[in-house]
C-alpha cells in the first residue's frame, strides 16, 4: 500500500497511457520558449557526445528516437503536450527543413531497471532508433531496490541498447517534494550517475532540473491543485530542455540547423 501511494505521488507529470505511441502524431508546432523553461547552462551540459545522432542529421537521414519510461512520460489525454513530443517538434523545428524527427515511446510502467531492461533486445530489433532516450530510477526507489542492483541493471541495459547501435542518454527520476522525505533518491541519482560516465553517455539530470524551477518559484511542484494544466507546462518545459541538450551533445552547428 505505501508503494502505491508514493508512486501515485511522484508521478506528478504522468498518467496512465498505451504501451506504445508516437510522438508526432500530433505534435504542435513549436513557439518561442516561455521564462518559466529558463535555465543554467550547466544543467543543459554534457561532455559525452551523441555521434550517430551526429552522423544521421549530418547524412540528411531521419532521425529515429526511442523514449523508453514510465508514466510520466505522459500527460493523459494530452500526448500532444508530452515531453517528447515537444522534443520532437522543438527538434523538428530547429533542425533544417529536410531532416525528418520521430519519436517514439514505449511505456514500461511500475517496471524496474532490471525488468525494462530485460525487454531491449526485442526492442531495439523492432524499432531500431538512432537514439534512446531511458527515463528510469523511480520504480526502483520506491521499491528500494538495492542500489547496487540498480547499477548493474542499469549498466546491462546502457550495453544492449549500444550494442544493438544506439546512442543512449539517460534521464533520472523527476523532482518531487511531496515525496522528498518519503523516499531515499540520491543513491539512484548518483549510481546513474556513474554508469553514465562509465559508458560515456549523456545524462539528462531531470531531477535538478526540475528541482531548480521548483526552487526558483517558476514551478509549484509542492501544490497538487494545478493539475493537469501544470503537468503540460513542465513537460513542454522539459522537451524544450532535452531538445537542447541533445543538439548540443551531438555537436550540431548552425549548418545543421534553422536560423
Amino acid at each position: 500500500m505505501k508503494a502505491k501511494v508514493l508512486l501515485s505521488l511522484i508521478l506528478l507529470c504522468g498518467g496512465l497511457a498505451a504501451p506504445s505511441a508516437r510522438a508526432e502524431d500530433a505534435a504542435p508546432p513549436a513557439p518561442a520558449a516561455p521564462a518559466a523553461c529558463e535555465l543554467p547552462s550547466y544543467l543543459l551540459t554534457s561532455e559525452s557526445q551523441l555521434p550517430k545522432v551526429a552522423d544521421a542529421i549530418k547524412a540528411g537521414k531521419p532521425l529515429e528516437i526511442l523514449v523508453i519510461g514510465s508514466r510520466s512520460t505522459t500527460i493523459p489525454a494530452s500526448e500532444d503536450s508530452s515531453y517528447p513530443a515537444r522534443m520532437q517538434a522543438i527538434l523538428q523545428d530547429r533542425l533544417l527543413p529536410s531532416e525528418t524527427v520521430h519519436v517514439s515511446v514505449e511505456i514500461q510502467s511500475k517496471k524496474t531497471a532490471e525488468e525494462a531492461a530485460a525487454t531491449f533486445v526485442k526492442l531495439m530489433e523492432a524499432k531500431r532508433p538512432t537514439l534512446v532516450i531511458w527515463q528510469t530510477g523511480t520504480v526502483d526507489a520506491i521499491r528500494a531496490i538495492d542500489p547496487d542492483d540498480f547499477r548493474g541493471a542499469v549498466t546491462g541495459g546502457v550495453s544492449a541498447l549500444q550494442n544493438a547501435g544506439a546512442d543512449v542518454v539517460l534521464m533520472n527520476l523527476q523532482y518531487s517534494p511531496r515525496t522528498e522525505t518519503m523516499i531515499s533518491v540520491p543513491p539512484y541519482l548518483d549510481n546513474m550517475r556513474v554508469v553514465a560516465q562509465e559508458h560515456d553517455i549523456p545524462l539528462f539530470d531531470r531531477f535538478a532540473i526540475m528541482r531548480q524551477w521548483n526552487d526558483q518559484g517558476q514551478f509549484d511542484l509542492f501544490s497538487p491543485s494545478r493539475g493537469p494544466e501544470l503537468a503540460k507546462q513542465v513537460h513542454d518545459c522539459l522537451g524544450r530542455a532535452l531538445a537542447q541538450f541533445v543538439i548540443d551533445a551531438a555537436h550540431l552547428g548552425p549548418a545543421q540547423q534553422q536560423n
